[in-house]
């Protein structure tokens, strides 16, 4: 780029003043000042046009990809079903016994339950601010204990649980 310092711009004025005249050098100057912002705002435009058409390429290429795994998805689908449906009719027609879905849930409730659990409370105690080393060290809680079982650790004449009310 061209490196123009305040004593380079005062010899080109002085140049110029000299060579077109005091007279006409007002209106060349409105006339360079004037094609310099056509000129930056010409730039301006192709600049942003390039842009777009970038822009716009990238938009067409994601639109294909996003087609083709679309078209992938659906031959996947169609595939499936047709499986599907010639296994039904097969099935209804009598050629070939219904096979049961190999059922890979043999979990009962209590097990679900237990690992609900379990998940929950380790998740709490993973999500501890203070790590476990430092609990060990100087003597804090590590284990969680559910509000329930707060309640009945600190409940004021209860010391057992076959303990009645009345």
């Amino acid at each position: 780029m061209i490196d123009l310092g305040l004593s380079k711009l005062a010899i080109i004025g002085v140049v110029a003043l000299i060579v077109i005249g005091p007279e006409k050098l007002p209106k060349v100057a409105r006339m360079a000042g004037t094609l310099y912002g056509r000129a930056q705002r010409y730039l301006h435009d192709v600049k942003s046009e390039v842009s777009r058409e970038i822009q716009l390429d990238e938009l067409r290429n994601l639109q294909k990809e996003v087609a083709d795994s679309a078209a992938e998805f659906q031959s996947d689908v169609e595939h499936h079903f047709s499986s599907a449906r010639q296994e039904v009719e097969s099935a209804w027609q009598g050629d070939i016994q219904p096979t049961p879905p190999a059922s890979t849930f043999s979990a009962t409730v209590e097990d679900v339950e237990r690992k609900a659990r379990d998940f929950r409370r380790k998740k709490l105690v993973r999500s501890s601010a203070v790590p476990a080393w430092y609990k060990h060290r100087h003597g804090g809680k590590t284990r969680v204990l559910s509000g329930a079982a707060r309640v009945r650790k600190f409940r004021p004449g209860v010391k057992s649980s076959n303990s009645s009310f009345f």
